[in-house]
């Protein structure tokens, strides 16, 4: 099976400083792979890596197998959906403008979400959290891409909403094929939909494997690799000090 998306060898940063480095990962067709880490370990940095957000400062990005140094919006017309951190929704137009806006299939938005119907003509603003999440990955979703890339889809949400939003992302893999790469701080709702997963600290991947045998070592991963970066608890720690 040939990725969609692969990185060999990539560093990635700011202003010339490396925050991620020799990162190895790849995402095939029809494939949920998830980056968990703790606070801090560059898991966004890396997205917004592979998405051409920023440029890498080493090694080679490769989309539909071949390199690329493409910005984002070009990355998108080959295929690929972003879905950051930030909901990306048009807080004064309507449900039913930030579709069209979106330029996606409505009819498709709505039969991923038929909880969105309703709301149509409500302005996004007044929406739940949740309910802003939804519209949000409807349209990544009706755009049918290739490649979905998600950074915290569940942040802030409550379980139930959380599982919605995870099942139809394991949907999109299974039933269009889409690749998908997701970031996520729910670790065992992350798990249940998941093919592969790598785990990330201080800037580098230290484990990866099949999910069914990671989800075996759920507990153990959760206190040696996703407790707070100790880089991150140090500089809190001298912040209260300060």
């Amino acid at each position: 099976m040939s990725a969609l998306l692969s990185a060999e060898k990539v560093s990635a940063g700011y202003h010339g400083h490396a925050i991620v480095q020799d990162l190895d990962i790849h995402v095939g067709p029809g494939q949920v792979v998830v980056l968990l880490g703790p606070n801090g370990a560059g898991k966004t940095t890396t997205l917004l890596t592979l998405a051409g957000d920023i440029p890498s400062l080493g090694g080679v990005v490769l989309l539909n197998g071949s390199p690329t140094k493409a910005p984002l919006h070009r990355r998108a017309r080959a295929g690929l959906s972003f879905v950051t951190e930030e909901r990306s929704v048009f807080m004064r137009l309507s449900v039913a403008e930030n579709l069209r806006v979106g330029r996606c299939d409505t009819e498709r938005a709505l039969t991923l979400f038929p909880e969105l119907r309703p709301l149509l003509g409500r302005t996004a603003g007044l929406l739940s959290g949740g309910e802003q999440q939804m519209l949000t990955l409807a349209r990544a979703l009706a755009r049918k891409p290739k490649l979905l890339l998600v950074d915290e889809l569940s942040l802030g949400l409550a379980p139930l909403v959380v599982g919605r939003l995870m099942a139809a992302v394991r949907s999109a893999a299974s039933d269009d094929g889409v690749g998908v790469l997701l970031v996520e701080q729910h670790v065992k709702q992350a798990l249940r939909i998941a093919d592969y997963v790598y785990v990330m600290q201080r800037g580098r991947i230290v484990l990866s494997g099949p999910a069914d045998e990671v989800a075996d070592q759920v507990e153990s991963i959760e206190e040696s690799y996703l407790s707070a970066d100790p880089a991150v608890q140090q500089a809190a720690a001298k912040n209260d000090g300060a």
